[in-house]
């Protein structure tokens, strides 16, 4: 198995998945030191890591995906290998399935700009002749908590709501389809991945605010706002505003039982995450021990 974005949020949590069910992987990250390791540093058992920029040649795809029954594209951020030229080269070399996480709203009108990106490799997974899975995934907690600074929420969001999901019950949905035994019940289905309630801005810092231990509100703000005022914590301006914009739409609000369906589970409420997963959050810093009222 080969799984492209094994370094992201998602892709990390994946691998670590599939080591412990003993599947041999072969993990392409951007760049050394970006792979999933045991905490002592040593390789994930049953694992090799492959090393491909954004666009890689010919030769550097044929090694990542000699001899690959299935590639899983857990990741399109802009350092990770173009998902187009892993698809097509898939395409060649006989892969004969692709597991794909896209973004939920995916479409050619897409509000979000990277779910109109997601759209076409969807496009390409779909025509590339492979026995396909495509999991739409909502909006991740992480990208939440990312968003607060200074104890502010400010987004250009309005009054939307989102079915944000953690990144830990992607990896369980996405493990649940590459290891189920049940042959072909997951080929050409598409599926939505979210959490079990969709976030008000306000109810998102409530939960952050019980969390750290300090009032953590949320500001929405006006896009054209934001152009003379710019976030500098935001690579990519107009593509995080368009992102708000379908929370405000309500593309995001749907809540789909999938991950239930899937994992076996229910899925992880955002206070539950904020307490399995301290690491997200500290950068925020905790005001509790110190005995700082709300």
């Amino acid at each position: 198995m080969v799984l492209a974005g094994a370094g992201g949020a998602v892709g990390a949590q994946l691998a670590f998945r599939l080591a412990a069910e003993g599947t041999e992987q072969r993990m392409i990250v951007p760049g050394r030191g970006q792979e999933p390791s045991l905490p002592d540093g040593s390789p994930l058992p049953d694992s090799e890591t492959i090393v491909l920029g954004h666009t890689p040649g010919r030769p550097e795809l044929a090694t990542a995906l000699e001899g690959a029954e299935t590639l899983v594209i857990a990741g399109a951020a802009h350092r990770d290998p173009d998902p187009f030229a892993l698809i097509r080269a898939a395409a060649e070399l006989g892969v004969g399935r692709i597991l794909h996480l896209s973004h939920i709203g995916a479409s050619e009108q897409a509000v979000a700009m990277a779910a109109r990106r997601q759209w076409l490799v969807e496009q390409e997974v779909r025509a590339s002749g492979a026995t396909w899975t495509i999991l739409q995934c909502s909006i991740l907690f992480g990208a939440l908590v990312r968003s607060v600074h200074d104890d502010v929420l400010r987004a250009p969001a309005g009054h939307g709501r989102a079915a944000a999901v953690s990144n830990a019950d992607v990896a369980d949905a996405v493990t649940a389809v590459l290891l189920d035994e049940r042959v072909h019940v997951h080929d050409r289905v598409t599926y939505r991945i979210t959490g079990p309630t969709a976030l008000s801005g306000p109810e998102i810092a409530a939960a952050l605010s019980v969390t750290i231990g300090r009032v953590v509100r949320y500001e929405p703000v006006a896009a054209r706002d934001l152009y003379s005022t710019p976030i500098p914590w935001v690579r990519d301006l107009d593509a995080w505003i368009s992102c708000c914009a379908a929370v405000d739409a309500g593309v995001y609000e749907q809540v789909s039982d999938a991950v239930p369906a899937l994992a076996g589970r229910p899925a992880r409420a955002f206070w539950r995450w904020l307490d399995d997963y301290p690491v997200e959050w500290l950068h925020l810093g905790d005001s509790r021990d110190s005995g700082t009222a709300m």
